[in-house]
Parts: C-alpha cells; sequence; structure tokens
C-alpha cells in the first residue's frame, strides 16, 4: 500500500499495521465471491460504508468474516453466497466500518491507573489552582492520614501559568497534610515530591544523581522536590506497589478506554511484569479485547549487564509470550525498550542535544538568549553499551524500540542500529525508534536508508505550551524549524507510526490524527495557538 504524501497521518495507521502486521486480513478487500470458497462466513456487515484503507481508499457495502479472517469485501449482493443458516447478519445502516487503529506507543497500564487516582487532567493551573486540586484528593481521603502515600497524576509541568512558573517542595509543603506526596509529570520524565517523601526516601542534599536522572537542588544545595527521570524511583520504590487486583482495575479500566477509542492493537512501549501479569489476567478471564504487544524495559543500569538483561527479558517473554500474532487479543512479547534520553522540553530539558540549550541571560533591562553550558545529560545508554546490548537482544529474536527526544539521541540511537544492521545484515529487524522530536536534518534520510520506523506521537504536532512557552526560546530558531519533523521524515522516504504514548497525553486517537493532518491545534478561545507549529508543513501542502 502507497503512502499517501498529502495525508500521512494516515498512511501512519497503514505503517503501524504493517510494523505490527494486525490487519494483514485486509489484504483480501476487493476479491469477488467467485475466488472465495463456498463455506459460509461467521458473521456479515451489510448496507455500510466499509472503508478498505486499501490505495484508492475505496468504500464498500458489505463483509464478511470467517474463522477470524475477512474473506469478501464488496457490494450487498456478493453476500448472498456467504449467507448460511449460522451466520448473524448485522445491518450496518449506513453507518462506517473500518479496520480497528492500532497505536504504536502507549503505557496502557499506567493510563488505566492514571483514571483511577488523583488526577490533574493535564490541564493549564497556577500554583494556587495546582494547590487546590491536591488539597481536594486529600481531603477525600482523609481516613489515609498521616503516613499513606498520595499518588498525583496528569501534572501538565510544561502547561503551568504564568509561562515560567517553576515548582519546589514547598509547592506541596503548603499542603494541610502529614502525608508524603508524589506528584507526576504527565510527560513521564519528572516529578515533584514534598518534604516527608524526601525524608522517607533518604534523599538530602548529597544525594548523588543516579545514572540516567538528576536530582534537582535549590540555590542553597538542599534538595528541590524536583525528580528527573531514574531519580524519581530513588522515592517511587517507597510508594507500595499496587496489588494484582488494583492492576486487574487498571487493566480494565485501560481496555475499557481503548474499546470507546476505537483501538485493537497496542504496544505497551515500556512493560514490566506487573503489566504483563494483569493484561495475562484478562486474557485468562476471557477479558482481553485488544491485541496487546510488549516492549519489555531495560533500564539504564540493567544495560550495563546486557547477556543479562537479555535473559531476563527471554525469560519474560517465555512466561507471557502466546505464539504466532492471530486476529484473536493474546499477548505477544517481541520488543524492548531503551531510553536514551529525557524530554526537549524546559523546564526539564533532559533530551540529548548536539549543541547546547539556550538560556535568558543578560542584564534585567537587556536580556537575550544565548547558548546556555548545557547540552543535557549524556545519553544513557553509551555508544559501546548499547552496540552490544543491540546485539544481544536481536541475536535472542527480539526488536529494539527506543526513546529518543533529542537529536544527540537521535543520532547515537540511529547509529546503534546501524552497527546493528551491519551485524545482521539479512535479518527482518524491524527497529524502532520514538518520538524523534528533534532530528539533525542530516539524519533524516537515515531512516530509510537504515529502515528504522520513526514513531511518532502526531498530537504534539502542534502550538501548544510545551512546543512554544516550553521549547522554542530554548532550542532557538535553526533548531525549531524542525521542531517534530513528520513530514521532513516522510519526505525523506521514512516509514512512519504512530504512537498515542497515553497516558503522556489523554487518549485522543481521532484527535492525534487530524494535528498530524493539519499541525493546528483545537481552537483556543483566545486564539493563542492557532497557528501551524514550525515550519514542517507535513504532508498538506506536499
Amino acid at each position: 500500500m502507497q503512502f499517501r504524501r498529502r495525508i500521512p497521518a494516515l498512511a501512519a495507521i497503514t505503517g503501524i499495521c504493517a510494523a505490527l502486521g494486525a490487519h494483514a486480513a485486509w489484504a483480501a478487500a476487493g476479491a469477488t465471491p467467485a475466488a472465495m470458497a463456498p463455506a459460509a462466513a461467521d458473521t456479515v456487515y451489510r448496507g455500510g460504508l466499509v472503508y478498505t484503507v486499501d490505495a484508492h481508499d475505496s468504500l464498500q457495502q458489505a463483509l464478511a468474516i470467517r474463522a477470524g479472517r475477512i474473506v469478501y469485501v464488496g457490494g450487498d449482493a456478493g453476500l448472498a453466497a456467504l449467507i448460511g443458516p449460522g451466520t448473524t447478519v448485522i445491518d450496518l445502516h449506513g453507518r462506517m466500518l473500518m479496520p480497528g487503529l492500532v497505536d504504536g506507543h502507549m503505557h496502557p497500564l499506567q493510563g488505566g491507573g492514571s483514571l483511577l487516582k488523583c488526577n490533574l487532567n493535564y490541564e493549564q493551573l497556577n500554583i494556587a489552582q495546582m494547590q487546590a486540586r491536591i488539597q481536594a484528593c486529600l481531603d477525600k481521603t482523609q481516613a489515609r492520614e498521616p503516613d499513606a502515600w498520595l499518588e498525583v497524576v496528569n501534572w501538565f509541568q510544561e502547561g503551568m501559568v504564568p509561562a515560567g512558573t517553576r515548582t519546589s517542595r514547598a509547592t506541596l509543603d503548603a499542603l494541610k497534610t502529614k502525608r508524603p506526596i508524589f506528584v507526576a509529570s504527565s510527560f513521564g520524565h519528572t516529578a515533584l515530591v514534598n518534604t516527608r517523601a524526601l525524608q522517607l526516601a533518604g534523599v538530602t542534599a548529597q544525594a548523588p544523581d543516579p545514572l540516567g536522572g538528576k536530582v534537582g537542588h535549590d540555590a542553597s544545595g538542599n534538595p528541590s522536590g524536583i525528580l528527573e527521570d531514574a531519580a524519581q524511583e530513588t522515592v517511587a520504590k517507597q510508594i507500595a506497589a499496587p496489588t494484582a487486583a488494583e492492576n486487574a482495575k487498571a487493566a480494565a479500566a485501560a481496555l475499557d478506554a481503548l474499546r470507546k477509542q476505537g483501538v485493537t492493537t497496542f504496544l505497551d512501549a515500556a512493560a514490566e511484569p506487573p503489566s504483563l501479569e494483569a493484561f495475562a489476567a484478562m486474557k485468562r478471564q476471557g477479558k482481553l479485547t485488544a491485541r496487546a504487544h510488549f516492549a519489555l524495559l531495560i533500564t539504564p543500569p540493567q544495560g550495563r549487564d546486557p547477556q543479562q538483561a537479555t535473559a531476563m527479558v527471554k525469560s519474560l517473554a517465555q512466561r507471557y509470550d502466546q505464539g504466532k500474532v492471530v486476529p484473536a487479543p493474546a499477548l505477544t512479547v517481541r520488543n524492548v525498550k531503551l531510553f536514551l534520553d529525557g524530554v526537549i522540553t524546559a523546564p526539564a530539558s533532559t533530551g540529548a542535544m548536539l549543541t547546547p540549550y539556550l538560556s535568558l541571560q543578560g542584564a534585567p533591562g537587556n536580556p537575550h538568549w544565548a547558548p546556555s553550558a548545557s547540552r543535557g545529560p549524556d545519553v544513557y545508554f553509551p555508544a559501546p553499551v548499547l552496540s552490544a546490548l543491540l546485539k544481544d537482544i536481536a541475536e535472542a529474536g527480539f526488536e529494539p524500540h527506543m526513546h529518543a527526544d533529542g537529536d544527540r539521541a537521535v543520532r547515537e540511537g540511529l547509529d546503534g542500529i546501524g552497527a546493528l544492521r551491519q551485524q545482521f545484515p539479512d535479518r527482518d529487524i524491524r527497529a524502532a525508534i520514538a518520538h524523534n522530536e528533534i532530528v539533525d536534518p542530516a539524519d533524516f534520510p537515515r531512516y530509510q536508508q537504515l529502515n528504522v520506523i520513526p514513531v511518532l506521537s502526531f498530537q504534539w504536532e502542534k502550538q501548544a505550551p510545551d512546543t512554544m512557552e516550553g521549547a522554542r526560546e530554548y532550542l532557538g530558531p535553526a533548531r525549531f524549524k524542525y521542531m517534530e519533523p513528520a513530514g521532513f521524515l516522510a519526505a525523506a522516504g521514512a516509514r512512519i507510526a504512530y504512537g498515542s504514548d497515553w497516558p503522556v497525553d489523554p487518549l485522543d486517537e481521532w484527535f492525534a490524527l487530524k494535528v498530524g493532518v493539519t499541525r493546528i491545534n483545537a481552537p483556543q478561545p483566545d486564539h493563542k495557538y492557532a497557528g501551524r507549529l514550525s515550519d514542517d508543513k507535513g504532508g498538506a501542502d506536499r
């Protein structure tokens, strides 16, 4: 199926289908009754608009299914030979039927769990509003004073108002509680905690930065309450892990949300044992309603011993992978997830960049943006470690799915895959790099050359607080013109896939597709974010 240059978002659905093999049955579209076996179908749909997503985006009236496979797509008249005594006949009454959506990058257990926790709902809040929302959660759970943790999710850190607002442990210490509090940024790479939480975790002024993370400090050198990437784990491990029953509720909530969006296949893009077990339990109970693929997380410390890390993922795959992909919902464990960096947006600025971030400098009366001393962190997996790890996981039959937000992380990820291609020139390894928010133009053609799939979150390709206040000035015009480079990558021949990254963002597949086509946000009352994002014209003008 050819990509449609003017609508890369819809083409991306096709790319995901190819990547995960979920909709091979649509190859039957356009077949004629004469080519079919005479056996009756199990189910037929008629009287509708069947959107085939074939090379011509053709619309048909009817569709028939036998043994989980599509055996006919065409006009209503062609169904006669396929309807038997046991066939279920469904009249669509003019409604549309289309392939289920494939979400190529999300975190479903966390997403389902977020629907059940104290939730800031990605809203733009000032300090007082943020405090009031969290206080309301504390008041509703007063019986859990003074020692039970309060977990708060979906904090839109980059969207705090006014722009440039910074938070610290003092923000949470002002609340009427003695409980430890953990507030997770919706981006997943930053947490804000109160003093009680820091004390319980033993985080002091002397606390070192862990591999792949950073402990924030205030002007006095004390912990500020801001924890970046791996530094979050120091505090998070103090919180009791969800029980199997709680994870089951989260998985059920996630599957319900996915059904409402029309998602029939997903990739859990940082899977750990609790997620695998929760969705395996759904399968055992007959409640799994989507094909569930899992990219097993290998952390930077684990990656320092590639053989041991590979043995770990092999063990999990042997336990949970349910074999060949089939039309029915099942679990597939064939991928490995590696975080190469954090996020490019301020205030975190933990994406690994080729050149320094800019910072506001100069006297108060003459401010200007100039290069800072920071290019972000080193890539979390140094090149020799990454190369060895990719080799080992490929030999074990796994495919890499790497998070890379900044252009330095992207380049080193591409370099690692380049070495992998040289090691296994004849092997079909479907390597993916997720996010790719800033890519150096010199690297655009390498995706096609190395057969690397960029997995993009289309909903980010718009003007919004994170892309404007959180990125534009910090990146400077030379880099910002390539922010969210979907169109540039498509023009360079990359095979693009889509992933919502839920719960980093709300689960809204249709809004994401709209933004992927238009690069325009939803209408704003003040029209603050009304324009197109950056110089990437996407597919609209190609």
